[in-house]
């Protein structure tokens, strides 16, 4: 979709694009709400679960200012898999204990990564350091870690809630970063309201996928 999408509006593509990226941004806001931070909560004591929390931040701030010396920014696609990955470790732990939990979830997942990858791939693509084939190969790559994570989750932490939450807690702090640092911006326009909305519309995919779940 982001790599056939043409609009003749200049004005408009560019609202439509940044709409879908502010879509994203509130998926993954919900995803640190309420799926997130949530879960690591329950099972961690306060003290390690605001240490890992600022510890994400911190991590994914320095990969960040990495990525910017480098002259480039992968901030969407660092965001996307932090939600992705650790959400498939929780469903594949959820396979044991709550297959029908599992389902909804892997559902919701993929509802989630719908704009979060449309925005990742113009991100990319739009710098022009790599055709749409090369972005999609390497977008294919990064599916597939997926099922590793979600076997991994099944077979070593499906009976370890703790390391899950810490796993879970510290993504929540690299999201919430990139969200503010550089999702939220590239999605701003002066005098456009339909980015803002979509953020919004974006939050309530994830609140509604959540009270499905819950």
């Amino acid at each position: 979709m982001a790599r056939f999408e043409h609009i003749s509006n200049t004005v408009i593509e560019a609202r439509f694009v940044k709409a879908v990226t502010a879509f994203g941004g509130g998926a993954l806001l919900s995803a640190i709400a309420l799926v997130l931070v949530p879960e690591g909560a329950e099972v961690l004591p306060v003290g390690l679960a605001v240490g890992l929390l600022l510890g994400g931040g911190v991590c994914f701030a320095l990969v960040d200012a990495a990525l910017a010396r480098a002259g480039g920014s992968g901030a969407l696609v660092l965001a996307m898999m932090l939600d992705f990955l650790p959400e498939a470790m929780a469903l594949g732990a959820l396979l044991v204990t709550e297959a029908a939990t599992a389902k909804l979830l892997a559902a919701m997942m993929f509802l989630q990564n719908l704009p979060e990858g449309f925005a990742a791939f113009r991100e990319i693509w739009t710098r022009g350091k790599l055709s749409a084939t090369q972005v999609m190969v390497a977008f294919l790559f990064l599916a597939a870690l997926g099922p590793i994570c979600a076997g991994l989750g099944l077979l070593l932490l499906s009976d370890q809630p703790e390391t899950l939450g810490a796993i879970m807690m510290f993504a929540a702090g690299g999201i919430l970063y990139l969200i503010f640092q550089d999702v939220a911006p590239e999605a701003h326009e002066t005098g456009a309201y339909a980015p803002a909305l979509g953020a919004v519309a974006g939050f309530a995919l994830g609140m509604a996928g959540n009270m499905v779940i819950g």
